[in-house]
């Protein structure tokens, strides 16, 4: 069973500086494409940033120039390094993984980690 856990939410004033993790555990062959969204009160969830297995990434209008996002395959985790903050940043942070649990089959299953708060505020 695979298993996402985040880390690294919390309280930053506008401006700031704020890194969230993500590591993946349990039992599988392959993780793919990794991605973090955002949910802001009473919005919908919404795309932020993804990178491939060869670390080609694409971000959301909205943080481009602000947001990175990096990888680190040898410890299956995803990093989002998020810069010059905004109030309207603040949201719940989920990552998301694409999986390959089973090189036998080569079916990859999404999966989600449960989300870590971010509030932008002075």
């Amino acid at each position: 069973q695979v298993q996402l856990v985040e880390s690294g939410g919390g309280l930053v004033q506008p401006g700031g500086s704020m890194k969230l993790s993500c590591a993946a555990s349990g039992t599988f062959w392959k993780i793919n494409g990794m991605a973090w969204y955002r949910q802001a009160p009473g919005k919908q969830r919404e795309f932020v940033a993804r990178i491939t297995p060869v670390s080609s990434t694409e971000y959301s209008d909205s943080v481009k120039g602000r947001f990175v996002i990096i990888r680190d395959d040898a410890k299956n985790m995803v990093y989002l390094q998020m810069d010059t903050l905004k109030p309207e940043d603040t949201a719940v942070y989920y990552c998301n993984f694409n999986i390959i649990t089973d090189y036998r089959t080569m079916v990859a299953y999404s999966y989600w980690g449960q989300g870590t708060q971010v509030t932008v505020s002075s």
